[in-house]
């Protein structure tokens, strides 16, 4: 018998609503004919309080209780997971983003925005990135690999397991990451992005090994970037910048703290424009170097890390997107454009774009909004699960 989490009278209307997640404040009480069949990770029934199924999901312990897998009575079997992830890759195939030379990674499941919530997997060229945030998902990573293996028979040679990071760190789990199926000689590969290449390393790399919510803002930056000097903060791997160079960038300086993600920026430009390129990196704190850049620079990007990672310190999450904007406001060339981003789920767009124009007004600059941004269609926003929509960017013009 598979568990049964029992609901609190009135506690279903989120669920009938179709929102994947369970809080468990919303449970009354469990039903297990033994206490090991709700470890974390287990799969359960979920049930109102007078008995009738509404959903099946994975357990969890912490405020989210349940990560629905299905609205439906029916097994979660191989079958199963081949015919989920095979409506993930027909997603992918319409958006031209399968079998593309010209684009050759991009995001096969993006969690709940797939009704996989908890699975994160990335495709680079010939190499899958399996990345769980879920005991669950954890649990069933053989699945998920002989799922994708079968969508991509021999395209793809290697799947990569990189969940160690990004499991709950009180599950005790003990993950490493390493390879589910196949090997590659190397941790890296040049893949193509927008007929762009960069060197990717999913072993060493942050996150899967590159940040591909950014594809089509970069493609942004590089119809703007034609005769400007450019300064690109947070750079990480310099996806950013090669697009700046590649779009006719009089001049491209990339700033990150990290030694080793200004090498790699430095290495993509290389990849791309050999070695006379017209680019400087500097290793320091984005924020402390913005503090006096005085007027060189006439296009800058600021694509910060997560400031807020849940809501409890989104105050001064606040505080900061507010400071580190308004520097770059106050000091870019007039007629200059700002590219500025948030990646914390916890800010949504109304309170980024409020802390802009609060920057904004701190310098004193007359400033017209050109677009508003968001995550690319590979990284879609389940409409019952608002809060998928974490990726929200403004381009600002500054007179």
């Amino acid at each position: 018998m598979i568990p049964r989490i029992i609901l609190k009278r009135g506690k279903e209307e989120s669920l009938l609503r179709r929102h994947p997640w369970i809080f468990s404040g919303a449970v009354d009480y469990i039903e297990a004919e033994q206490e090991e069949q709700i470890a974390e990770g287990a799969l359960v029934e979920v049930c109102t309080r007078s008995g009738d199924f509404i959903a099946q999901g994975h357990y969890q312990v912490g405020s989210i209780a349940v990560r629905v897998l299905s609205f439906e009575r029916e097994p979660i079997d191989q079958a199963w997971w081949n015919a989920r992830i095979s409506v993930a890759y027909d997603l992918r195939r319409t958006l031209g983003l399968v079998e593309n030379p010209s684009t050759t990674c991009y995001r096969l499941v993006h969690g709940e925005g797939d009704s996989l919530p908890g699975l994160v997997v990335d495709i680079y060229d010939t190499t899958a990135v399996v990345q769980c945030h879920s005991v669950g998902m954890y649990r069933s990573r053989m699945e998920i690999a002989e799922a994708i293996r079968t969508l991509y028979g021999d395209r793809i040679r290697a799947i990569y397991d990189k969940s160690s990071q990004t499991l709950p760190y009180k599950a005790g789990i003990g993950a490493v990451d390493g390879y589910l199926w196949g090997t590659s000689d190397h941790a890296s590969q040049v893949v193509v992005e927008n007929g762009e290449r960069f060197a990717v390393n999913w072993e060493k790399g942050q996150k899967t090994g590159f940040f591909l919510d950014q594809r089509e803002n970069r493609e942004l930056v590089k119809r703007y970037a034609k005769g400007r000097t450019v300064l690109n903060t947070f750079c990480y791997t310099g996806g950013f910048s090669v697009y700046a160079l590649s779009g006719g960038a009089r001049e491209v300086c990339s700033v990150d703290s990290s030694e080793r993600a200004v090498a790699l920026a430095a290495e993509n430009m290389r990849l791309n424009f050999g070695q006379g390129a017209s680019h400087s990196e500097v290793v320091a704190d984005a924020v402390e170097y913005l503090r006096d850049i005085g007027d060189r620079y006439d296009l800058i990007i600021l694509d910060p890390p997560a400031f807020a990672k849940h809501h409890k310190v989104l105050g001064n999450a606040m505080q900061g997107y507010k400071r580190l904007n308004a520097r770059a406001l106050s000091q870019i060339r007039p007629g200059g454009i700002l590219f500025t981003f948030s990646c914390s789920q916890a800010v949504s767009k109304e309170l980024f774009r409020t802390t802009v124009f609060s920057a904004a007004a701190i310098a004193g600059r007359k400033v017209r909004i050109l677009h508003q941004l968001t995550q690319p269609a590979d990284h879609p926003i389940n409409i019952y699960h608002p809060e998928g929509e974490y990726l929200k960017g403004l381009v600002l013009y500054v007179e």
